[in-house]
C-alpha cells in the first residue's frame, strides 16, 4: 500500500494569482492534448472565465503544496451560512500524477472545511479520468448529466470562436457530508 504524501493548503495572495492561472491553464490544457490531441484555440478556462471565478463572492484560492513546492491548486466558493461549498476548479500538475497528491488534496480541503454538507463540483463527461477520481476515490455522486438534451449555460465555450472538444457534455457532481 502506497503511503499517501502529505499535503498542505496555503491561501494564494492576489499576487500569486497570474501565476496560478498558468499553471492551471496549462494542466487543463495538458489533460485536453492527451485525450484529443493538439489545441491551439487559447488558454483552458479563459483568462475571462478564471477571472471571474478568482474574483466571485465566497471564493477562496488555495496552492496545493508537497513539501513546500506547489504542485496544484484549488478554486473554491464557500458558503458558511448554508454549508453548501462548491469546488470550482481543481487541478495538480500533471507531472504529478498518480503519486496520490489529488486525492491527499481533497482530503485536505474537507478537513479545512468540516461544516460543509454537501460539496459539488462538475466535470467534462469526456474525461474519465477526472470522473474515476471524484466517484471511485472522493466519494461523489452523479447528480445530473448535461448534454444536447438537457443543456446547462455553465459548460464552457472557448472565447475563441473555437469549440473545446470534451466539452459539449459535463457531469454535476456532488458529495454529502455525513
Amino acid at each position: 500500500m502506497r503511503k499517501e504524501p502529505y499535503i498542505n493548503l496555503q491561501e494564494a495572495k492576489k499576487e500569486d494569482l497570474p501565476d496560478f492561472a498558468r499553471d492551471l491553464q496549462s494542466a487543463f490544457v495538458a489533460a485536453l492534448v492527451k485525450n484529443f490531441g493538439p489545441w491551439n484555440g487559447g488558454p483552458i478556462p479563459s483568462d475571462v472565465d478564471l477571472w471571474e471565478s478568482f474574483d466571485s463572492p465566497n471564493s477562496v484560492v488555495y496552492h496545493i503544496l508537497l513539501d513546500d513546492i506547489k504542485v496544484g491548486g484549488a478554486v473554491l466558493k464557500i458558503d458558511e451560512k448554508s454549508r453548501y461549498n462548491f469546488l470550482d476548479l481543481f487541478f495538480v500538475s500533471s507531472s504529478r500524477h498518480d503519486c496520490g497528491i489529488g486525492l491527499a488534496a481533497w482530503k485536505a480541503i474537507e478537513k479545512k472545511y468540516p461544516n460543509t454538507a454537501v460539496w459539488e463540483t462538475f466535470t467534462p463527461y469526456s474525461d474519465k479520468r477526472n470522473i474515476h477520481f471524484y466517484v471511485n476515490k472522493c466519494g461523489f455522486r452523479v447528480v445530473e448529466f448535461f448534454n444536447k438534451h438537457h443543456p446547462d449555460v455553465r459548460i464552457p465555450k472557448s472565447q475563441y470562436g473555437k469549440p473545446i472538444p470534451g466539452c459539449e457534455e459535463f457531469l454535476r457532481l456532488q458529495k454529502v457530508m455525513e
